[in-house]
């Protein structure tokens, strides 16, 4: 299972987000550094409305979500790479996750210590990607005396590995992740085998106050951040609020509705969050659905119809004929399966269709 590693400074949030949105207390949450020593990993549903449609449609019995994992990792601060603050160790917990969020602290409270003795996000996200540069720097320098060596005995596999490091050395040395490069297919097929920090996907998370999330565009520090991030690594950010986040776990359905409404916030900022961090990990979600259950099943973007039926069963895989498929929308515009097949909405697609996020689908096999 893909997952996505929670960092940032201590004392921004993680721990408490983790909990909330993992909906556990596996994480330690205080109010001193480095409170969390050994990541915590939890399994996140991801929030999909066209479930319950879906089921309406069906008359299914129960509903199945997608699910993936979330890692909560340890505070890094300053000097990681060179092992401050146990930094070696936290960043080899990062390499092991497929993509990255970090969380920064946008909101003042003086009874929460900031490492950094003030609240200034834009600092604090240089001061991450700095650490992640210098110990991605390290390890593609130390790669490079290895590939050096079986270089000059012949190995084209080892000499292709130099000719990146050539270009992707500078590049990094100039404050630029290892994800900006411009390269070829090939060059990206050996950059994975890299394991770079710099190469994963990264979302960034702005912690608002609670009396912030419903209007987190009057927050200075947010603003700042969705530019930062936008042009510096051509991503997205999202705003949650932990705070808020740890207090809707303890409600029941009805009173999280009432506590939001209050709030005058539609939904929490972990829906955000969760939606994003799973596009992010490169996942897609097809749906089946019947009068047992409505189920979400999870592929990667790009796979075709023969692999999202493996994912059912890996025999189906093997013996895939068909698949009848309609996208959610014209489902739901339908009304109904029989209406979708009238109206030539729904279609069988062969083995060489790429499925696309919210096709619901049946598959055909010789099974």
């Amino acid at each position: 299972m893909l997952c996505a590693g929670i960092v940032g400074l201590p004392n921004v949030g993680k721990s408490t987000l983790f909990n909330a949105v993992t909906q556990s207390r596996k994480a330690m949450a205080a109010n001193y550094r480095f409170c969390t020593i050994d990541p915590n990993h939890g399994i996140v549903t991801v929030p999909d409305e066209r479930l319950e449609v879906l089921s309406k449609i069906s008359g299914s019995q129960k509903l199945v979500p997608s699910v993936f994992e979330f890692v909560d990792i340890a505070g890094l601060v300053k000097g990681a790479s060179q092992g401050e603050g146990l930094g070696n160790q936290f960043l080899g917990h990062i390499r092991e996750v497929n993509a990255i969020v970090q969380v920064v602290r946008c909101f003042e409270n003086s009874d929460i210590e900031h490492v950094m003795d003030s609240v200034d996000p834009i600092r604090d996200i240089e001061v991450i990607n700095t650490e992640l540069l210098l110990a991605d720097l390290d390890a593609v320098q130390k790669r490079r005396l290895k590939q050096q060596k079986m270089a000059k005995s012949g190995d084209k596999k080892a000499q292709a590995e130099l000719d990146l490091i050539d270009r992707l050395e500078p590049h990094m040395s100039n404050g630029q992740f290892a994800f900006s490069l411009e390269m070829t297919a090939e060059e990206q097929s050996v950059l994975k085998g890299f394991f770079l920090l710099t190469a994963k996907p990264t979302l960034f998370v702005c912690n608002v106050a609670e009396d912030e999330l419903a209007a987190p565009e009057n927050n200075p520090w947010v603003g700042k951040v969705r530019e930062y991030v936008k042009n510096h690594h051509g991503t997205r950010s999202v705003v949650v609020s932990a705070e808020i986040e740890a207090e809707l776990v303890t409600l029941s359905a009805e009173e999280r509705d009432e506590y939001l409404a209050a709030l005058g916030v539609k939904q929490p900022g972990s829906v955000d969050l969760i939606k994003e961090a799973y596009y992010l990990l490169g996942l897609r979600t097809y749906l089946t659905t019947g009068e047992k259950e409505t189920r979400a099943w999870t592929i990667t973007a790009g796979d075709k119809a023969p692999a999202a039926a493996g994912v059912i069963h890996s025999d189906f895989e093997k013996s895939f004929i068909s698949a009848e498929t309609v996208s959610f929308d014209d489902l739901v515009a339908c009304g109904s399966f029989a209406k979708a097949r009238e109206l030539g909405k729904l279609r069988t697609e062969g083995k060489e269709y790429v499925v696309q996020d919210g096709d619901v689908m049946e598959f055909k096999t010789f099974l």
